[in-house]
């Protein structure tokens, strides 16, 4: 490894507020092995940067701004990507592989869900093949909380989880004051959250009200319920309560919204032409509510996935330990493995840092256990409040702020000199191509 001991790290899919932790800590835990890891490059936007060879020198970036990762949130430091490696990109693989010995890249981490941990593995396999003496290692994260299996084996929960579901504790609790103050004229407030096929965000809505005291209703993909069905629940609740919340899943299933999708084939809600939330509050207004007024809707942005300050403690120390225990898999284990956090069993929370082969979590997706789901469909139990509520933490992060505007890490645009031929990536040449006609 002597000659081949450079890093890359790479980001992939949708960013978190805790993903930057994970980083620094991949940064930091390098630096404690000097004979073995050389220069520390960042793929700029990800896969992508990597096929294009434009490689970030994060070993150049002052120790100031590498501190100040721990409290910047989503993907602006090295950026990510929804570029997909599939097997039929054969000359995508060979680039990659031919930009890691140009730059005598022996280490590569890559940070993402399922998909990503499916690019790492893909990487690692082609290394073996073509003789390029790599360790690839990945890195889970991801808010959806989808990767990996359905008994918890292969890990516990992905970083990302814990700071969404902190979102939407503290968001729903304010928006049951909302309901309650303006019943008279809006007894309904939809509010569509993120979570494409599995229902683990959503449910977080739960431990805003553990004990079951506001008129909430949840309704996951998992529900399997119809719009004529949540409207009757919603009358009822207006019959009991005269007010309703209805938080709905962006994946719940209500028909077509002239969705469109990445690259990877997944949804992309926030681009379709409308919202689950809008057909929702449609067909109740249509449909009729048993209460003077109108349902109404909220659907909130991007800003669950990349707001400092709603970030749990747990989840940014669990992150970057996270991206530590990656740098100690790689030195011990070497290649083919992900970073994972396993729960201790037992009443008081604890998490171990292990590992777990990347072929069996690549193109995983764990959905939300039937167990947890209550008999109405539309909450959950007790069993998933203790699974997730010591997740979310107990205090507030603290954000440094500067003239009254939080001060995030600023890296400089930095990047180590080209060695090849400029590369356009098939993808985006199938696009040009498709584009032009």
């Amino acid at each position: 490894m002597a000659p081949n001991k450079n890093v890359v790290v790479a980001q992939s899919g949708g960013p978190s507020p805790v993903i930057n932790n994970s980083l620094r800590g991949i940064i930091e835990a390098c630096r404690e092995f000097p004979g073995k890891f050389g220069t520390i490059y960042g793929g700029y936007h990800g896969i992508e940067g990597i096929l294009k060879e434009e490689l970030l020198d994060i070993s150049a970036q002052k120790d100031e701004e590498i501190q100040l990762l721990r409290t910047t949130p989503a993907a602006g430091s090295i950026g990510t990507c929804r570029y997909k490696l599939t097997s039929k990109q054969q000359q995508d693989f060979d680039r990659v592989i031919e930009v890691f010995r140009a730059h005598q890249v022996g280490y590569f981490f890559c940070i993402g869900g399922n998909d990503s941990m499916d690019t790492a593995d893909k990487v690692a396999r082609l290394a073996r093949a073509t003789g390029l003496d790599l360790v690839a290692v990945g890195v889970a994260k991801t808010i959806d909380n989808d990767l990996g299996d359905s008994e918890f084996r292969l890990i516990d929960h992905t970083p990302g989880y814990g700071s969404v579901a902190r979102f939407w504790a503290y968001n729903v609790q304010n928006a049951n004051e909302e309901n309650m103050g303006s019943r008279t004229s809006e007894p309904v407030l939809v509010i569509q959250v993120m979570g494409r096929k599995t229902g683990f965000i959503p449910a977080a809505a739960r431990l805003a009200d553990p004990r079951r005291e506001m008129p909430l209703q949840i309704y996951m993909p998992e529900s399997g319920l119809t719009l004529a069905e949540l409207t009757d629940n919603v009358n009822d609740e207006l019959g009991r309560s005269g007010r309703s919340i209805v938080v709905v899943s962006e994946g719940f299933e209500v028909g077509d919204i002239g969705e469109l999708k990445d690259a990877f084939g997944h949804t992309e809600y926030g681009a379709s032409m409308s919202t689950v939330q809008q057909v929702v509050v449609n067909h109740l207004n249509k449909a009729g509510l048993q209460a003077r007024g109108a349902a109404f809707g909220q659907v909130v942005g991007t800003d669950q996935r990349a707001t400092m300050i709603y970030a749990s403690t747990v989840d940014l120390d669990e992150a970057y330990k996270v991206g530590q225990n990656a740098v100690l898999i790689a030195v011990k284990y070497g290649s083919g493995y992900m970073s994972t956090i396993l729960r201790r069993p037992g009443l008081i929370y604890a998490v171990d840092y292990d590992k777990a082969p990347l072929e069996e979590v690549a193109n995983s997706e764990r959905r939300f256990p039937k167990q947890w789901l209550a008999p109405n469909r539309i909450d959950v139990t007790d069993d998933f409040v203790r699974y997730a509520r010591p997740l979310i933490g107990e205090d507030w992060v603290s954000v440094p702020v500067i003239n009254g505007v939080q001060r995030y890490a600023r890296f400089q645009r930095v990047f180590a000199g080209k060695k090849l031929p400029a590369y356009v990536p098939e993808a985006h040449r199938v696009n040009a191509v498709t584009s032009d006609k």
